[in-house]
């Protein structure tokens, strides 16, 4: 594995207000070339343990002050074998992040410009400690999710090392399409079908990067261009649907990709059964009469997830690929 330093595609959007502003950032192209070599080195070792499900390596490597995130990031270790199968790790970008002179944890800004001036990035993390930190992205190239890894190390001085603070796993690809792509057919939806042109932008940014606290210029026009989406399903939402003589509300609708697939997530409020047959029976009817308002989702979307939501508890039903939707 060696580090491949190219400019960050797109990014997603996190805004912390009144973030504080005492932190630096040091993009690739200015890192010295120890702190590179480090970096690399420690990364390195990390993500080839992740790819293998080495939860003993990778816990043995977890920052003492991250014991009790723990079980999340062994989630994130345990999805990373499929996104990754088939692929070898390519390192994308890295970030040298520098809060060493804040006095208390705080929401954190970096704000992140390469040498030429061309690339803008802003990372935004929340409640972060005094200290050193890094964010490198990676991507399992030639694999069939197209699998990416956001790894945040930490500089811990009793060591003297660069040891794991957090980690984000997430597929780079759905049904062998990029974001890239989604953002293409986002665009061409957009007037003849603004519901599938909406979640297709939500796609598409979900796609690019394994992160959720980095914005650019790139994402910032995709999510732009989402806005102007007329009417918007945001909009639309919660959303009443009849259904012969009863009604079914929609609380939410979500790009979902449990299973790997670009399916959307309906949240409805539930009549409150409880037999397993009759809660299939009803997540069924909600997810037809939903399609029938929304057709075109049957052409641009896997299936669909239900959710019954019942005295403010969300819980999953079922899914359904949409040609076995009535």
């Amino acid at each position: 594995m060696r580090f491949c330093w190219k400019v960050l595609a797109a990014t997603a959007l996190l805004s912390i207000p009144g973030a504080a502003l005492a932190a630096t950032c040091t993009m690739q192209d200015e890192m010295q070339p120890q702190d590179r070599s480090a970096l690399a080195a420690a990364a390195a070792r990390l993500s080839q343990a992740i790819v293998e499900g080495d939860t003993a390596t990778v816990k043995a490597a977890l920052l003492p002050s991250e014991a009790s995130e723990w079980s999340g990031i062994q989630a994130a270790v345990e999805q990373a074998g499929p996104l990754t199968s088939g692929g070898h790790v390519q390192f994308r970008d890295a970030f040298l992040l520098d809060a060493s002179t804040e006095t208390a944890p705080a929401d954190t800004q970096f704000f992140c410009t390469n040498a030429s001036g061309s690339m803008n990035i802003t990372i935004s993390m929340r409640n972060l400690p005094p200290g050193r930190y890094a964010l490198l992205l990676a991507d399992a190239l030639s694999a069939p999710l197209a699998g990416q890894l956001g790894i945040i190390l930490a500089w811990d001085k009793p060591s003297s090392s660069w040891l794991l603070a957090g980690l984000s796993v997430r597929p780079g690809a759905l049904d062998g399409h990029d974001g890239d792509w989604y953002w293409k057919r986002a665009r061409s939806l957009a007037k003849a079908d603004p519901w599938s042109a909406w979640y297709s932008y939500d796609t598409a940014a979900y796609l690019l990067l394994p992160v959720d606290f980095l914005s650019s210029p790139n994402l910032e026009k995709l999510r732009q261009e989402q806005s102007q989406i007329e009417p918007s399903p945001r909009s639309a939402l919660p959303l009443s649907l009849p259904d012969g003589d009863r009604t079914w509300k929609i609380d939410g609708v979500n790009l979902d990709t449990s299973l790997h697939e670009p399916d959307l997530g309906v949240a409805y409020e539930s009549t409150g059964v409880t037999d397993p047959a009759a809660l299939r029976t009803e997540a069924t009817s909600v997810m037809t009469a939903f399609l029938k308002a929304q057709p075109g989702l049957r052409a641009n979307f896997h299936g669909l997830w239900a959710y019954a939501v019942r005295n403010g508890q969300r819980t999953p039903v079922m899914e359904l690929p949409m040609a076995k939707i009535p």
